[in-house]
């Protein structure tokens, strides 16, 4: 499409972002824990959403107790200009900040977290630091041109097992999404939801009772008018 003045380019920038899906109960009834985004949200409005949000410049420096597990950090770091560590951070922080819910190792004595920014505050005052190692990275994808805001985000599946706080305790959790509240997957596509979010509760359906990482991380680029799909495998194209 042209006018008068040339092409029109979206110049929307693409931010980093992180999403934690959260899975209980998965060996009997699989429930994922959701949310709704205001009426006033500048993106997806009213949709029911994951806990997650853009990666904040300080993320970078925030240390983890644990690592994420190699292979996930392989696939992460395809790709990409942020390390893995910043994007677990990410996902961790946006998970507290909108349900109140700590993924983290206690702290002792020696490793107390006395200086904590801001963000994490409540955090390192209920005696935790942020925990990587039970997450797994299982899918990327780019908001599609056009949209009000876009970003390059990655979604990490856990298990509320790993939870350091009572998984129905939303008391600590910020205003930005409401009605938190976990829900089957067998009726989560019911919801009023993003398209991309409608996959990936798909992908994680077919995984809901596997611990193992999947084969490969699809991965949605959105970069062109085929709305290109590729995978994300960790494996160095030398060894292919």
């Amino acid at each position: 499409m042209t006018t008068k003045t040339g092409p029109v380019v979206d110049k929307t920038a693409i931010r980093n972002a992180a999403t934690i899906l959260l899975l209980r109960d998965r060996a009997t009834a699989p429930k994922v824990l959701m949310g709704q985004r205001g009426a006033k949200a500048a993106f997806m409005p009213n949709k029911y959403v994951f806990p997650g949000g853009a990666v904040d410049a300080g993320d970078a420096q925030i240390p983890l107790a644990r690592s994420l597990p190699d292979l996930c950090q392989a696939r992460l770091n395809e790709e990409s200009d942020l390390s893995a560590e910043t994007l677990a951070v990410a996902a961790i922080r946006e998970l507290w900040e909108e349900t109140g819910q700590i993924l983290g190792q206690p702290t002792d004595e020696t490793t107390h977290w006395s200086d904590a920014p801001q963000d994490w505050a409540g955090f390192a005052a209920a005696g935790y630091r942020p925990d990587a190692a039970p997450l797994q990275f299982v899918f990327r994808a780019v908001t599609p041109t056009g949209r009000p805001r876009r970003f390059d985000a990655r979604f990490f599946l856990a298990d509320a097992d790993d939870l350091a706080t009572d998984p129905d305790d939303f008391e600590g959790a910020e205003d930005e999404l409401s009605h938190l509240h976990w829900v089957l997957l067998s009726e989560a596509r019911a919801l009023d939801l993003p398209f991309i979010t409608q996959v990936v509760l798909a992908e994680i359906a077919a995984r809901a009772h596997d611990h193992t990482p999947p084969k490969s991380v699809p991965f949605f680029r959105n970069d062109d008018e085929a709305h290109l799909i590729s995978r994300l495998d960790g494996i160095s194209p030398l060894a292919k």
